[in-house]
């Protein structure tokens, strides 16, 4: 198994270049099983999310071709139309094969998926509107068994802004019968990157971005090619990381207004960041604590919590933080204060002090984010830190270790 070994403290220079986002890739993937003509995807990132996404199509009969920095999928002879536990109990979002499955052959069986246990995330949302769609769900033996006489449009009043099932439901409308009007959309930016890859296979939506989504069925879809926005959660780890470590760099190839809410906060506790069209400039910082609350876009994303976390250890005044989004995502907690962070937790509260001193110590990853929150303060911590069950780590920082240590960081992979 892998593990990170990170020296601190450390200066960071230079430039890192931001991937393209794995959260707007994945139902995107998804999405190309609603044709039947080729789909090419570039710039791919080489994560295992999207491997495991890439190994589910495959078992449903999808022929993928790498050539450079293009993927190509050819969903023209789907073999099956089931999911199976063995390659949904590690990725959450292979739910998102239910609506392109129900869309384009009336009928999908689909294992109650798994992922990051931050929390119970229930899938109820995504089917409870399936079926105001004129769907039939049975659950067996921990499997959704949905069949249609085929997908109608409805206007679907979602309980919950939620992203996942936002998408699942828009894969499914766009071939449906009639219009879908999907209210309490989910507005992020993920959302809108899923619109301009559907209308460039020849879908019919308006109204991403807000609250509202309007989907006019089609009879089918063409072929295109598409690239993804780039990683805004990934962007902001590397903006608190050059924060962290007092350094000036540059984060490029992302949309600044993605991250309005997180930049928001961040300049009002003392921090530079210059931003332009494509990125962003940050500058070494003083920087005072915050009182933070996260809440689906454009508000703080959870997302960004553990990472900010760390970052709140160190400023020079105490902070509040709050959680509204998962109810168990605060398992890094206890790994940062093992190395010296000043962390009170209240229910979904946390209480820092501010003014800590990271020191290096063995620490574990729990889930995805609470991974980059680790790595950041190991960049600032006295001494090595090793940092074990990194796979969390691989399944959304494409490459970490070498952008950090392109940018000067002490890191390095091995072997436990």
């Amino acid at each position: 198994m892998d593990r990170l070994l990170v020296k601190g403290p450390t200066k960071l220079e230079g430039t890192v270049e931001i991937s393209c986002s794995k959260n707007a890739y994945l139902p995107i993937l998804a999405g190309v099983l609603l044709t039947m003509e080729p789909v090419v995807l570039v710039d791919l990132p080489k994560l295992r999310d999207v491997k495991t996404m890439n190994k589910l199509l495959a078992e449903l009969g999808v022929v993928i071709t790498y050539e450079g920095n293009k993927t190509t999928y050819d969903s023209s002879n789907i073999t099956s139309c089931e999911a199976t536990y063995e390659l949904v109990k590690t990725m959450r979002a292979s739910i998102l094969v239910l609506g392109p499955l129900l869309a384009r052959f009336q009928k999908a069986t689909v294992s109650l998926p798994g992922g990051c246990a931050i929390g119970a995330r229930p899938v109820d949302i995504h089917l409870r509107n399936f079926e105001r769609m004129g769907v039939e769900i049975e659950l067996d033996s921990g499997n959704v068994v949905a069949k249609t006489a085929g997908l109608e449009g409805h206007e679907l009043n979602l309980s919950f802004a939620s992203v996942g099932a936002t998408e699942n439901l828009m894969l499914g409308a766009v071939l449906a019968k009639g219009t879908t009007i999907i209210k309490n959309a989910a507005r992020e930016p993920e959302i809108i990157d899923l619109a301009n890859f559907l209308t460039t296979l020849g879908a019919k939506v308006s109204g991403e971005g807000t609250n509202e989504i309007t989907i006019d069925g089609v009879e089918k879809l063409h072929g295109g090619e598409y690239r993804a926005i780039g990683d805004r959660i990934e962007a902001a780890t590397y903006v608190i990381a050059g924060l962290i470590t007092k350094s000036e760099i540059e984060v490029t190839n992302f949309i600044p207004e993605h991250l309005g809410a997180v930049f928001s906060i961040l300049e009002g506790m003392g921090a530079k960041i210059e931003r332009g069209e494509n990125g962003v400039r940050v500058f070494p910082s003083t920087l005072t604590g915050a009182t933070i609350d996260t809440a689906p876009y454009p508000g703080f994303p959870t997302d960004v919590q553990a990472q900010m976390m760390t970052l709140l250890g160190v400023v020079s005044s105490s902070s509040v933080l709050t959680e509204h989004i998962f109810e168990n995502r605060f398992m890094h907690v206890p790994e940062l204060n093992r190395m010296g962070a000043k962390i009170a937790l209240n229910g979904s509260v946390a209480m820092l002090e501010g003014k800590c001193s990271y020191k290096a110590a063995p620490v574990m990853c729990t889930d995805l984010r609470a991974s980059a929150a680790l790595v950041l303060a190991a960049l600032v911590a006295e001494g090595e830190t090793e940092i074990r069950r990194i796979y969390h780590l691989d399944r959304g920082y494409e490459h970490l270790e070498k952008k950090l240590s392109a940018l000067g960081a002490n890191i390095k992979r091995s072997r436990e």
